[in-house]
């Protein structure tokens, strides 16, 4: 328990009621405000907020209270702490308690967090150290468990986690912060039938957890929907919106920085804005967010942009707080100003931007800076196993580029493109040349590979990407989702081995490098995914991998280049077993010789 935990609402009930009718005084009230309803989607005016052992006891007429501090917000608007239905805090490069300063300072009081990166390299372990993190955080956190480690079956990539119905199971039985199953990434399997894939589902369902998903194609809808998933944050266009809502599935509305794959917002929301569904069951969500974005696109970013596309501004922040709180069936304790509901509570200006924030009724957030009491909690943090260290093992000896071919073929490419998500299969006929630089010039070509990095195989693949801009240097990332094995993309071995013998040196993290140089990198040394620091810390050192990563040219930022390996995106990846087409799931050579 942190300092800032609240009594259980059954503890407080007589208090409160006490408070509520004028016998006790409360502990403070915030007073001269306007208060955004979640339950009305209004505006009302002239309120105050009484504020009783971290709880709200009424919401009142402004000057109502007598003999109690008072805190006057001066005509600002006061509405629910924002819940996130769905982040990867993995994304962030932060542990949970770094990840608690960005999100209030946000306005964001609550998160869901799907921690598949840390299960992938580390197993249920990793689930559970991430668990204990979130529990010291001075953030409300929650878990939806893991439901696909590994993302494909070993004949497609090596993880370094198996996340079986028995240990998810167990849990969803040993940590009631488990709220539901995680994104239930292996689509094609569940609408298949495939056995573990519902034994997974089936270890949720008989404990009345709801399942998350995570789908791609409408044809695949209706047999996911009846596989008994509820959720999905991968509605990336009206029409698919429109069906998953028609199916009964929760839609999250994912907003990203626009130069990210991550901002399907502008599109879903259409479903809701032109066809006139019900916005009952869609809510907004982050996602991925690095730890410099994290700061300038947090949920409340979201919501303006929701305003943006058309909606009421109280209609939109209820979809960033309460439509969350009900999805998870908590709505009696988050996401709304009601009597008895934790004092998460945010100050916001006209244009819902975050000014004060409230965390369990004491404030943590003033005048968009942290108050000594956040900046006090901020400085203890959770202490990860000596373990979660030692995740990234490399085989002694490996090479990063395939031999030119000697005959005429024909390769299969991946093509990047904007926004990044979806990679293309190209098949390239490569006449015989003299070296790798003039194919690379001809076709706008790098080499691409991954290696194993679990100790299990000592597996290397190699690539092709084309149109990743990149043409000097090297790139290399410990956070190849979903196995979470290293990817490195350059031109040039030397470059390409530094990065990679850097990313070991440093026991993970992401790095920039050219002729010979690091120009940049974030020590990731926590299962090879999270840094050490404080968020101002991490999101300063991701700030200049980015601006060292544009000065190479690579077109995908690299987030996106994580996703590169993700075998269940179509249409083509290379994992540590090679290349993999999606939905197909079939593996290809990366050269055919021609007849």
């Amino acid at each position: 328990m942190n300092r800032f935990s609240v009594p259980a609402l059954y503890t407080v009930t007589r208090e409160l009621a006490a408070v509520a009718s004028g016998r006790q005084a409360p502990d403070v009230v915030l007073t001269g405000a306007r208060i955004l309803s979640a339950y009305t989607e209004r505006i009302l005016e002239d309120r105050e907020i009484w504020v009783y052992k971290g709880r709200i006891a009424a919401v009142k007429p402004a000057g109502t209270a007598r003999g109690a501090p008072t805190y006057d917000v001066q005509g600002g608007i006061l509405a629910p702490g924002l819940v996130d239905p769905h982040v990867h805090i993995e994304s962030s490069m932060m542990t949970a308690c770094a990840y608690a300063e960005a999100a209030l300072l946000n306005g964001t009081t609550t998160i869901f967090c799907d921690s598949h990166e840390i299960g992938n390299v580390c197993d249920a372990e990793g689930v559970e150290w991430m668990l204990a993190d979130a529990r010291e955080a001075a953030l409300n956190i929650f878990l939806t468990v893991p439901s696909t480690i590994p993302a494909t079956t070993p004949e497609f990539e090596t993880a370094g986690g198996d996340l079986t119905a028995e240990k998810v199971g167990a849990l969803f039985d040993r940590w009631p912060e488990a709220a539901a199953l995680g994104e239930k990434m292996d689509f094609v399997g569940v609408v298949q039938g495939d056995p573990r894939s519902h034994a997974i589902i089936r270890a949720a369902l008989e404990r009345g957890k709801p399942v998350s998903g995570h789908v791609y194609g409408r044809e695949f809808v209706a047999a996911y929907a009846a596989s008994g998933v509820t959720d999905t944050h991968e509605a990336i266009d009206r029409e698919i919106a429109d069906d998953l809502l028609e199916a009964g599935i929760w839609i999250f509305l994912r907003g990203g920085p626009p130069t990210t794959p991550w901002h399907s917002l502008p599109e879903a929301i259409k479903a809701v804005t032109e066809l006139d569904s019900c916005a009952k069951r869609v809510c907004l969500c982050t996602d991925d967010r690095d730890a410099d974005d994290l700061f300038m696109f947090g949920l409340d970013w979201v919501a303006r942009e929701a305003v943006k596309a058309g909606l009421k501004p109280a209609l939109a922040w209820s979809m960033g707080s309460l439509h969350a709180a009900t999805r998870y069936g908590m709505d009696g304790e988050l996401g709304g100003l009601g009597h008895g509901r934790r004092a998460d509570i945010v100050l916001l200006n006209d244009a819902l931007e975050p000014q004060n924030t409230w965390y369990g009724g004491e404030l943590v957030v003033e005048g968009r800076e942290i108050t000594p009491a956040l900046d006090e909690a901020l400085s203890k943090r959770y202490s990860y196993s000596k373990a979660a260290f030692e995740t990234v093992r490399l085989p002694e000896t490996y090479t990063l580029t395939p031999e030119l071919p000697s005959a005429l073929c024909t390769a299969n490419v991946i093509r990047t493109a904007l926004p990044g998500i979806t990679l293309f299969h190209e098949r390239l006929d490569l006449p015989v040349r003299g070296s790798w630089n003039e194919h690379f010039e001809a076709e706008n070509l790098c080499f691409v590979s991954i290696l194993e990095r679990h100790d299990i195989t000592g597996g290397v693949a190699h690539g092709l990407l084309k149109d990743f801009g990149l043409t000097t240097g090297a790139v290399a990332s410990s956070v190849g989702h979903d196995a979470h094995n290293l990817i490195v993309a350059g031109r040039d071995e030397a470059d390409m081995r530094l990065a990679v013998g850097t990313i070991r040196d440093l026991r993970g993290g992401v790095v920039v490098v050219r002729n010979g140089e690091v120009l940049a990198q974030v020590a990731l040394p926590i299962a090879g995914l999270l840094a050490e620091g404080r968020a101002t810390e991490v999101a300063a050192a991701t700030s200049e991998l980015k601006r060292a990563w544009s000065e190479l040219g690579c077109t995908l930022p690299y987030m996106g280049f994580n996703l590169i390996p993700l075998s269940v995106i179509p249409e083509i990846r290379i994992t540590d077993k090679g290349l993999v087409t999606v939905p197909q799931m079939e593996q290809l050579p990366l050269f055919e010789l021609m007849a």
